[in-house]
């Protein structure tokens, strides 16, 4: 058992790693408990998530960022208002949404209506 431990510990290091780089993660530096455990249970989910995207989907967080990388949401500014839209997702990104049983993201987000004067 003591070797299973140590394999897992080595591996949430390694993923820590590769997580601090993978969202740009800078030394956060807290006083409060409160706030420590909150940012040790905020990695902790962060981390749980990925583990279930790869499991469930087949592929490697690598694979997954590089993927969904390409997938953005992009404003338009008309004269009625701001448009929020996403492009158009790629065969393989339906494919991966399909396997982890998500929805689609909408192709319009939102569409505001302007303040009156």
């Amino acid at each position: 058992m003591p070797l299973l431990g140590y394999k897992q510990l080595d591996e949430i290091e390694r993923v820590n790693r590769d997580l601090k780089h993978t969202v740009d993660v800078r030394p956060v530096y807290h006083r409060r408990s409160d706030r420590i455990k909150a940012h040790v249970l905020l990695r902790w989910l962060a981390l749980l998530l990925i583990r279930i995207a790869e499991s469930e989907s087949g592929e490697s967080r690598h694979q997954l960022k590089k993927l969904f990388r390409p997938l953005l949401v992009a404003e338009h500014a008309t004269q009625h208002g701001v448009i929020s839209q996403t492009n158009k997702l790629t065969i393989e990104q339906k494919r991966v949404l399909d396997r982890l049983d998500l929805k689609t993201p909408k192709h319009y987000l939102e569409i505001s209506t302007p303040k009156k004067a």
